[in-house]
């Protein structure tokens, strides 16, 4: 009984350790299973999988194979050490535990092998495997590119690791070694001493015709090893030449590989004037290397024939020569740089200046710029004004940041809600092709109270967005919103939002559950809040077993011990839209700046630009020092619904062979371009990002001659312009508008060139992202017998403007600010203007306010309260007309032909414009006055009024 009370409290103890183990061994493996869960969620479990499936089917068998090799190898040496005859193991046990150490060795050596090789390098193994081929080779090695992107760094990587693995090899055998000596006696034949015993019952008894004989057997006396440190080396290096051998072998081999590969990379960087291998660079660095392969495959043999020879000089004397070679290389490549290459320097590296211009151009998509000359003549009439009015109808008034402001402390309604950024697209809007701001209205989680129920289970999504034109403004300057409040009230009839709850955004940090017994807020309503139940089909399931995991994940019993939640409860994890797409596809770079677009669905949608890019780009310079990515490409768009999470990846340029790697590697997880839905690839935009770097690159690599590229004669500058009131370089700006030469409106990005250190203008360069022209890139080349203004001679026409001088001082002095706006330059027929908005700020209100708009034409400024009066102040009364209008594409054209016709135009057009919710609606005349000159009329009329009234009354 007593032996029973004893054994009780072991097998609660056993208990207790093994909940223990079982508790932190789920702990530990949270993380992998949630993951797990959420792939599985998301549709993409052979995504999440692959990692690890590949690293199993490459690593477990190389694993193995690694590990047994190694053994075989030490016990061969082992045998050998046995075999030699001056080392020996007399002691079992010391065998036992060699044998015990040979296995573990066997197993680091196979483990640091499968690390090395299979764990750090399975993408790169995977993209060696489905390469793709571009079908164009470099110009030096006549190697497709395909082996530069997707096989030279596994190789490089590859033959790196056979270098430090046939040093641990050598160490491994020496170390193994040492541990047989330190285990082993040394045995002395010629010090064997004969001992004869007068009595000994092994004594050896034989007659003879003389008699019996008895003769003591000779017993040989091996004394153990005196432990000499000297001894054993010696014993050693007898024992090991061989191995020794076989492994110096191995290391000159991996050598001669590694030198072998190095070659590829003279193609990336170089000593040259231009980027890549130069004329010192083939003509020295390249046969140093050539002679070190060729020095190490001598070594190689001389090792070999200084064993069997017994001498250490041949061994040494080429690796010898190898370090010299090495040392001297450059040394020996500065000179013939100075004394060759720089006194000839254009004729010498010519050749390798042509390569480099060719593959920049083609590393960054700058081979197929359509090039056109444009000659701005401004003689712009009336006539062609109306007939584009696509273009003067969405040039940009507003400006990112102030709206972002006004969206924030209009739109925001709570303190709670916040909108993170403002994006720039387009839509129809009332029939007109339309450029419009808009941004989601999120939750800021930290604006809620900080309470586990708030965060996580009533406070669960942002609602709607904000919508307004980026051309007009309402009375008081502010943008004029086409779509706002809670819920969303649209006055476009294209644009219905019926799902606005934004659950996966910018700003949505934290998980969510939904489903629970705790209502969600929706929205507020007044001095009350409406609430909702989540009805998508995002989220994990939380039965018991769930809940558990998603505890340990999260640190807290909360979700495990709360009442609220249920098992039909979901949980939505990785919410935000970038980690998101981050967890599918960190093999991706993304674009930072998604945004918002609304389909036909009435649902939300994000849209997320993902680049494809390398460092392995023959003769392509990096776009920017501190970066080695000398490739890029946009290939891909990545669609989010922010009501449901789902998650889709399409590949939208197929010459990318990048693109079409990674779709071999992952078939399940890309798309075709064709798959995506219509009214989502309307709204695909070249981004700016891409856009952007194309154009830094373009600066220098617009040079197609090497002379003039080696002499730097032609090297252009991204223009600059005053932003605020500080002078700045020009980004990508978005427009619609029908270029020079094209029939109709669309969606571009642009942005201006300045020859270096000047400021007039050399060319205009554009990217089109609409329709079949999507990604195209055109350069407005403008003449250099003349001088354009470029946005920096504009400003400084603007400063020197005496009423424009005059009236920024007068807002200076009176509390206020100004700040100007970006600075649009557009062409238009043959003619070349330029818009700029100007904002002020008083010092009673934080929003700035669009208060004039500046338009440059030849040699004339207009500065109005409109863009209308400003065409009126340009082309004449009436060309501004069609602005304040519905459609004043269609009232242009109808202008237009009034004008052709001979009749006359309308005086006046009235538009009733929605300034916003609590705004009201104003009536707008066609050449719109200034609120100074409104009132100056309204006081004169009141005053003549008044004065007729007196002069009728009797005197």
């Amino acid at each position: 009984m007593a032996e029973t009370k004893k054994k009780r409290p072991k097998k609660i103890g056993l208990i207790i350790l093994i909940v223990i183990v079982l508790i932190s061994a789920l702990a530990s493996l949270t993380g992998f299973i949630t993951d797990w869960m959420w792939f599985g969620e998301m549709g993409y479990v052979s995504v999440f999988l692959k990692e690890i499936t590949t690293k199993l089917v490459l690593g477990v068998p190389a694993f193995i194979i690694s590990g047994v090799l190694a053994f075989i190898f030490l016990k061969l040496l082992q045998r050998n050490f046995l075999k030699h005859g001056k080392l020996e193991l007399n002691d079992p046990k010391d065998r036992k535990r060699i044998n015990i150490v040979t296995l573990l060795l066997a197993v680091v050596f196979g483990a640091v092998f499968t690390v090395l090789v299979v764990s750090e390098l399975w993408f790169e193994i995977l993209q060696f495997i489905y390469s793709s081929e571009f079908g164009r080779t470099d110009p030096l090695f006549l190697k497709d590119i395909g082996f530069y992107i997707f096989k030279l760094e596994f190789l490089s990587d590859l033959s790196s690791s056979a270098v430090v693995l046939s040093i641990l090899l050598i160490v491994l055998t020496v170390v193994f070694y040492m541990l047989l000596i330190g285990f082993s006696d040394v045995r002395h034949e010629e010090q064997d001493v004969y001992e004869f015993e007068e009595k000994s019952e092994e004594d050896i008894n034989f007659t003879t015709p003389f008699g019996n004989f008895n003769v003591p057997r000779p017993h040989i006396n091996r004394p153990r090893s005196d432990g000499s440190f000297m001894t054993k080396l010696r014993a050693l290096l007898s024992v090991a030449a061989d191995e020794m051998v076989i492994l110096g072998v191995m290391f000159f081999a991996a050598l001669a590989a590694r030198f072998w590969l190095l070659k590829y990379n003279l193609l990336y960087g170089g000593t040259g004037v231009a980027y890549g291998a130069g004329y010192t660079d083939i003509h020295v660095t390249l046969n140093v290397y050539r002679l070190v392969i060729i020095l190490s495959i001598i070594s190689a043999v001389m090792l070999i024939v200084a064993v069997k020879r017994k001498k250490i000089i041949p061994a040494i004397i080429f690796p010898a020569v190898i370090i010299a070679v090495i040392v001297l290389e450059k040394p020996l490549a500065g000179v013939v740089q100075n004394i060759i290459v720089s006194p000839d320097e254009i004729n010498k590296e010519s050749k390798y200046i042509g390569y480099n211009i060719d593959y920049t151009q083609s590393a960054y998509n700058l081979k197929d710029i359509s090039i056109r000359d444009f000659s701005p003549q401004n003689t712009l009439t009336k006539q062609q004004v109306l007939d584009n009015m696509e273009t003067f109808s969405n040039i940009r008034v507003n400006d990112f940041e102030p709206a972002e402001q006004f969206y924030n402390q209009t739109q925001s309604i709570r303190s709670y809600y916040t909108f993170n950024d403002v994006d720039v697209d387009r839509y129809n809007v009332n029939g007109e092709y339309t450029q419009v701001f808009l941004s989601a209205r999120e939750i800021d989680e930290n604006r809620v109270e900080d309470s586990w129920i708030i965060k996580h289970l009533k406070y669960t999504h942002g609602y709607g967005l904000a919508l307004s034109r980026v051309d007009r403004v309402t009375s008081s300057g502010q943008p004029a919103l086409l779509i706002d409040s809670i819920p969303p009230v649209s006055d476009v009839a294209e644009i219905t939002i019926t799902r606005p709850e934004i659950y996966f955004g910018e700003s949505t940090n934290n998980y969510v559950i939904v489903g629970t017994n705790e209502q969600e807020f929706d929205y507020p309503s007044g001095e009350s809040n409406m609430y909702c139940e989540y009805e998508g089909t995002a989220g994990i399931p939380l039965n018991f077993f769930n809940r558990v995991i998603f505890s340990l994940r999260e640190h807290s019993l909360k979700m495990l011990v709360s009442t609220n939640v249920k098992s039909s409860s979901r949980i939505l994890i990785y919410r935000n839209i970038m980690d998101r797409v981050n967890k599918i596809a960190p093999f991706l770079a993304y674009d930072n700046k998604p945004f918002m677009v609304v389909g036909d669905d009435g649902h939300l949608y994000w849209m997320i630009d993902a680049y494809t890019m390398s460092s392995y780009y023959p003769y392509s310079e990096p776009y920017a020092n501190g970066t080695a990515t000398n490739y890029l490409r946009n290939s891909i768009k990545i669609t989010v619904d922010a009501y449901n999470g789902d998650t889709n990846f399409y590949i939208v340029d197929d010459t990318d062979p990048i693109a079409e790697t990674l779709a071999k590697i992952y078939p399940v997880l890309f798309k075709e371009r064709s798959e995506m839905p219509a009214d989502l690839l309307r709204h695909i935009q070249y981004p700016t990002a891409l856009f952007n770097i194309q154009a830094q690159v373009y600066m220098k690599y617009h040079m197609n001659d090497e002379e003039v590229f080696y002499q730097n004669e032609d090297l252009w500058a991204i223009a600059r312009e005053t932003y605020g009131q500080t002078e700045t370089q020009l980004a990508p700006i978005n427009f619609i508008m029908k270029l020079p030469g094209e029939n109709d409106a669309e969606f571009i990005s642009s942005i201006p060139y300045t020859p270096s250190g000047k400021s007039n203008m050399t060319g205009l360069l554009i990217a089109r992202s609409d329709g079949a022209n999507y990604g195209q890139l055109v350069l407005y080349r403008l003449p250099k017998d003349r001088i354009i203004y470029g946005p920096m001679q504009i400003e400084a026409q603007i400063n020197q403007d005496a009423e424009i001088s005059k009236e920024f001082s007068l807002w200076n002095n009176s509390g206020a600010s100004y700040s100007r706006g970006n600075l649009f330059v557009f062409p238009v027929e043959e003619s070349l203007l330029y818009a700029e908005p100007i904002y002020m700020e008083s010092s009673s209100s934080s929003l700035p306010e669009v208060k004039r708009v500046i338009m440059y034409y030849g040699d004339k400024v207009a500065y109005e309260g409109t863009l209308a009066e400003c065409l009126d102040s340009l082309f004449g009364s009436g060309t501004g007309d069609p602005l304040m209008t519905d459609n004043p594409i269609e009232t242009g054209k109808e202008m237009a032909a009034a004008i052709a016709a001979g009749t006359t135009v309308p005086p006046e057009t009235t538009q009733p414009v929605d300034g916003g919710e609590g705004q009201g609606e104003i009536t707008t005349p066609a050449t719109e006055r200034t609120q100074i000159e409104e009132i100056i009329k309204s006081t004169k009329e009141l005053l003549e009024k008044l004065e007729e009234y007196l002069e009728s009354i009797p005197q």
